[in-house]
C-alpha cells in the first residue's frame, strides 16, 4: 500500500547473500531504475539459508548468491563470475610473485568470511583449497567482505576475494594478485523459484542475461599474460 501510494506500480524483492559483487549489481540496479522507475525494488541482506526459505514461502521474488547448492523447487541460474584474486597487503613478501601459487597463499594466515554468514561464498573458496595438500591457517573469520580487506590492509592476513572485490575496495595497500595457472572463477547465481515468472520479474531476469554473457567473454582473457599485472587501486 505505501508503494502504491508513493506512485509505484509493481514491486520486486530481491534478496542478497555471500557479499555480491558492487560493481556489476549497481550496474543491473541502475538498468532497472532507468527501465521501469515505476517499480518498487526492495533489498534484504540475509544468509543463503534464509534466502532459500524466503523464496519457497513467496518472502522475496528473487535472489543472488554464490551458490547453486539450493534444493528442490528453486532454480539456481550463472549470472556472472569474478577471477579468485590474492588480497595482499602492501610490502608483503608474497608480491615479488606476479602470479602466486595457491601453496604459497597458505603458508601465510588468511581471513575468511564467516561460514553461516557468507555460505555460498565459502562453499566455493573451500573447494578451491581443497586442490592442495595444506591446510589454511585462519587468523579470522569477518562478517562481510569489507571487513576482510580491512584486515588485509592493516597486514592482519591475506584473503581470497573476486577481481572486481579488490577493484572496488580503493585501498592502496590492498594490492590484487592472480594465482598461478588458470585462475578459479567466483560465481554469482540468480536464485528464483521454479515457476513461471511474473512479468516484472521477466524482466528483470532478461536485464541479467548481458552481465553473464560480458562476463563468459571476458572470463578467457583472464588467463592471458596481460592478467599478470597487479590489480590496485
Amino acid at each position: 500500500m505505501r508503494a502504491a501510494a508513493a506512485g509505484y506500480q509493481g514491486q520486486l524483492r530481491i534478496a542478497l547473500s555471500d557479499g555480491i559483487t558492487p560493481p556489476r549489481f549497481t550496474a543491473l540496479l541502475a538498468q532497472c531504475r532507468q527501465d521501469e522507475p515505476e517499480v518498487d525494488i526492495r533489498l534484504y541482506e540475509v544468509p543463503l539459508s534464509q534466502q532459500i526459505r524466503g523464496l519457497h514461502d513467496d518472502l522475496y521474488d528473487v535472489g543472488f548468491a554464490q551458490s547453486a547448492e539450493v534444493g528442490e523447487s528453486i532454480l539456481a541460474e550463472p549470472a556472472w563470475s569474478d577471477p579468485l584474486m590474492v588480497a595482499v597487503p602492501a610490502r608483503h613478501p608474497l608480491l615479488t610473485y606476479k602470479r602466486i601459487p595457491l601453496d604459497e597463499v597458505l603458508r601465510y594466515p588468511l581471513v575468511m568470511c564467516d561460514p553461516q554468514l557468507c555460505e555460498g561464498y565459502g562453499r566455493q573458496i573451500a573447494r578451491i583449497l581443497r586442490t592442495v595438500d595444506a591446510e589454511p591457517l585462519v587468523a579470522e573469520q569477518v562478517a562481510s567482505l569489507d571487513l576482510m580487506l580491512a584486515l588485509v590492509a592493516a597486514g592482519y592476513a591475506l584473503a581470497l576475494v573476486g577481481s572486481s572485490q579488490v577493484v572496488s575496495c580503493r585501498n592502496a595497500d590492498v594490492i590484487g594478485r592472480p594465482l598461478a595457472g588458470r585462475s578459479p572463477m567466483l560465481t554469482t547465481y540468480l536464485l528464483r523459484r521454479d515457476a513461471e515468472p511474473s512479468e516484472t520479474l521477466s524482466r528483470f531476469i532478461d536485464r541479467v542475461s548481458p552481465i553473464s554473457a560480458e562476463a563468459l567473454l571476458t572470463e578467457e582473457p583472464s588467463h592471458t599474460p596481460e592478467s599478470t599485472k597487479e590489480i590496485n587501486s
